[in-house]
């Protein structure tokens, strides 16, 4: 199963991040990724840029309106995710308890993805979509 671990933090620790040795993170990180990667549950994981850098497309109204980034009244941001393939939740909170980027305003929350096979396969978007996931190697 693939359980996406997705990383947030408050505004606060996340401004806080500016203060972390940027050498020890990548030491720090890079030794958990090669954990996950020794285990073989890695599939994919990366990091944001900076919340400045982003906008968001608020579909609340017809056209949608696009903020650019920092976004006001946030609560917590959005920084990265692991996507793992694991036996159980219970193993992807396991690894999510291990993770390095941790303390005060930081949390992790875990999603299941689903595969393409729980959706019905008599759909034709489902079809075009396993066939473009054959033939770039993804089933």
């Amino acid at each position: 199963m693939k359980y996406m671990l997705i990383m947030r933090a408050t505004d606060e620790a996340f401004a806080n991040m500016g203060e972390f040795d940027f050498d020890k993170m990548l030491e720090t990180v890079g030794a958990f990724n090669e954990e996950l990667i020794r285990a073989g549950v890695l599939l994919a994981a990366e990091g944001l840029a900076e919340p400045s850098e982003g906008v968001v497309v608020d579909y609340s109204t017809e056209p949608p309106v696009v903020t650019d980034g920092p976004y006001g009244e946030t609560k917590e941001l959005f920084n990265g995710f692991y996507l793992l393939n694991v036996s159980s939740k219970e193993e992807a909170v396991e690894w999510a308890k291990r993770m390095p980027m941790t303390g005060a305003g930081f949390k992790t929350e875990i999603r299941r993805v689903p595969s393409i096979d729980e959706f019905p396969q008599d759909n034709e978007w489902v079809q075009r979509e396993r066939a473009w996931r054959e033939a770039n190697g993804q089933l």
